[in-house]
């Protein structure tokens, strides 16, 4: 079928501009994205983050790189469709013929897998365009009927407005009943004057009517074809972009290429192209990122030959960023990719190691990417390396010092210090060792340790920390130990300060349940035990009302249960008790609910 030729939009076309720009200001309510090329920055919505070191970058990419290169015969159909359907609608080829048959193009394409449906979209936005222009042109040919109907009623009432002035000259004769007849005569003209002005109103209001809706029929058509091609230029679909653009120019012929777009996108465009946005703007950026990617693949090709892996990453990253669905980057063999991969993954392991402070690891990592990439740069990595190395060797050495000198605070200070900067350094073990067994300090520790652990004292095991930790640092099951008693006792200690801070504020009762969740997994704390019961007393109508509906429950009287539930919720609305054992009791009697 033949696309139908569009009215040109008279000037109330952009009557919805000023308040669709609101609407249209954001993307999804957020900020247009942008990335800046040169720093490898992207921002959206005022967070900035490098594209490069991103945990949702790093999985697509990741994704990509172990992805099989799209080179069978599948692939090259669907990318022969795509390349038949632009050279259809290339400038000088975009005959009727030939957008009719791109237009039929479209579902075949749309049947791939990795077209996404997305050739569907653009068909459905062609067929709506083209249809809301057939719409048009029934009411172009409603208005003509109307036009001509108005102009037959300006005739009668002409003619009408005629005979009733002949009737006033002649009917002023002597026969009083000729007289009576005339003036009955010429109000009927004055009515049928009447009805036909009141027709030519209505037939007017019904013209305008109808040019309305077809000025709003244009402007909403191209408003939602416009939205779909910046849908496809930020998913990245740049193939697509070529193909609704070219499309656009076809449908819409009266040269109005503006897109309606809020400020957000008014100014990524023109700080990316110079160029106010309209649909030609996209079409160029998106020719632009095709040649881009082009670009981008053959440089990672060139440099992955001259063995400059870390660069070649970078570029490969950069195309990818810039339009991973393009075909030079689909169609590039698994093995190429697989170097970048390996790269990619070694690299992330260098910047784990250090961040976990596994310098052993990192060090060795470092070797392995100088020999896998000759363009590496190794200065930032052994830089951190060799400083906390080094930094970590002077604690250890004033701890040797301390222990000659019988300092036992100074010992333990700088031995905590360098386990904080290097954990896994093989001379702490060596250093604790010798230590320890010049003054037998390491063995009395350990029995001490094991006493207080008998003895269930964790508190004051969590008091002289820094003594035990240096004792069982040659002791793997009791540096377990160790470990779980640490972090059992920071965690009572951190609900003993929120308890206290809590009572401060007069929530005696939200103090109490706090002390309460944590006394049911710590039963045995001297401290959190006594705190407790201070706060039952603070907090006695909660407590006790909650105890009543608890020993309630137990005995299964729910209703009853469930009563004095309410009641404690009511006494203190932000109980975490109380609403569970509401909900277990509205369970048993609502089984279902």
């Amino acid at each position: 079928m033949g696309a139908p030729q569009q009215q040109a939009p008279s000037s109330g076309a952009n009557s919805g501009s000023s308040s669709g720009q609101k609407k249209q200001g954001s993307f999804l309510g957020k900020d247009v994205p942008s990335f800046d090329p040169g720093s490898e920055i992207m921002t959206w919505d005022g967070k900035n983050w490098n594209i490069n070191n991103n945990r949702l970058f790093e999985a697509r990419f990741e994704k990509y790189l172990n992805a099989p290169e799209e080179t069978s015969a599948t692939d090259k159909e669907y990318q022969s469709v795509i390349s038949q359907i632009l050279n259809l609608l290339a400038p000088g080829n975009a005959t009727t013929q030939n957008i009719d048959a791109a237009f039929r193009l479209l579902p075949r394409g749309s049947s791939f897998d990795i077209d996404a449906r997305l050739c569907d979209s653009l068909a459905d936005a062609v067929y709506s365009a083209w249809k809301a222009q057939r719409a048009q042109d029934r009411l172009a040919s409603a208005n003509d009927a109307l036009d001509t109907e108005r102009n037959q009623q300006y005739w009668n009432a002409e003619h009408a407005s005629a005979g009733e002035e002949i009737k006033k000259n002649v009917g002023g004769g002597k026969n009083g009943g000729k007289s009576n007849k005339t003036t009955i005569e010429g109000f009927e003209d004055t009515m049928k004057q009447t009805k036909h002005t009141k027709r030519i109103t209505e037939i007017e209001v019904q013209i305008k009517a109808n040019q309305v809706k077809r000025e709003l029929s244009s402007l909403q058509t191209k408003v939602e074809f416009q939205a779909l091609i910046l849908q496809f230029f930020l998913q990245r679909r740049f193939q697509h972009v070529l193909m609704a653009t070219r499309f656009y120019r076809e449908v819409f012929t009266d040269g109005d290429t503006k897109l309606q777009v809020g400020k957000d996108a008014k100014d990524l465009f023109a700080k990316s192209s110079g160029m106010p946005p309209t649909v030609g703007t996209l079409d160029s950026m998106a020719n632009e990122a095709i040649r881009d990617v082009r670009e981008g693949v053959q440089a990672y090709e060139f440099l992955l030959g001259k063995n400059e892996l870390e660069s070649a990453t970078k570029r490969l990253a950069e195309a990818f960023t810039i339009g991973e669905y393009l075909p030079e980057l689909r169609t590039l063999s698994r093995e190429k990719k697989r170097r970048a991969l390996d790269f990619e993954q070694k690299t992330n392991q260098l910047i784990s190691a250090i961040d976990v402070k596994d310098y052993t690891l990192a060090e060795k990592n470092v070797k392995a990417l100088e020999t896998l990439a000759k363009d590496f740069d190794n200065s930032k990595p052994m830089a951190a390396i060799e400083t906390a190395k080094t930094v970590s060797a002077m604690h250890i050495a004033k701890a040797k010092n301390a222990a000659v000198s019988g300092d036992k605070a100074t010992l333990e200070a700088e031995l905590k210090e360098a386990t904080e900067i290097w954990p896994r350094n093989p001379a702490l073990a060596e250093v604790a060792g010798m230590i320890f067994s010049q003054a037998d300090v390491q063995q009395k520790a350990l029995v001490d340790l094991d006493q207080l652990i008998s003895q269930h004292n964790y508190r004051q095991i969590f008091a002289d920390q820094g003594r035990f930790i240096a004792a069982a640092a040659l002791y793997p099951a009791r540096q377990e130990q160790l470990r779980k008693v640490l972090a059992d006792m920071t965690k009572i200690e951190g609900a003993i300060m929120q308890s206290d801070a809590r009572s401060k504020q007069g929530d005696y009762a939200g103090a109490w349940e706090n002390a309460e969740k944590t006394f049911k997994e710590f039963p045995d704390d001297s401290k959190l035990n006594s705190l407790l019961a201070n706060l039952t007393t603070q907090a006695a109508d909660f407590v006790r009302t909650l105890r009543t509906a608890e020993d309630l429950e137990k005995k299964d009287q729910t209703g009853s249960s469930l009563a004095w539930y309410l009641k404690a919720q009511k006494l203190y609305p932000a109980s975490e008790f109380a609403q569970d054992g509401i909900n277990r009791q509205v369970k048993k009697i609502l089984p279902e609910s």
